[in-house]
């Protein structure tokens, strides 16, 4: 059994920077992990995904080259850092374990999650 908590979300200005963190509590070290985040009224969307040994990285087009996703199997963590944040990125982000090696896009796919953290950036 995989438990997974986030960290890290909070309130920042348009074009500030945030770093979350998911610490999870069993070994991932396996598994693909992704970052998925859900705003009020939409549904939950795919952000970045990252292979079990790091070695290939997927993102959305609405955040590629603002956001990146990093994994440290030694401590069992995932790291997304955000830069160049926008309105439209507030939203409280799920952290997401999928037992394949590689990460998918569709939330279904996914059978362990964090409980999310709220992310808000003011304009």
């Amino acid at each position: 059994q995989v438990q997974l908590g986030e960290s890290g979300g909070g309130l920042v200005q348009a074009g500030g920077s945030l770093r979350l963190s998911c610490a999870a509590s069993g070994r991932t070290s396996n598994y693909a992990m992704a970052w998925f985040r859900q705003a009020p009224g939409k549904e939950r969307e795919f952000v970045a995904g990252i292979t079990w040994n790091g070695g290939s990285t997927a993102y959305a087009d609405s955040v590629k080259g603002r956001f990146t996703i990093s994994r440290d199997n030694a401590k069992n963590t995932v790291h997304l850092q955000m830069r160049s944040l926008k309105p439209e990125d507030t939203a409280v982000y799920f952290c997401a374990a999928d037992v394949g090696p590689l990460p998918r896009s569709y939330s279904e796919a996914y059978i362990y999650w964090g409980q999310g953290t709220q992310v808000t950036v003011s304009s």
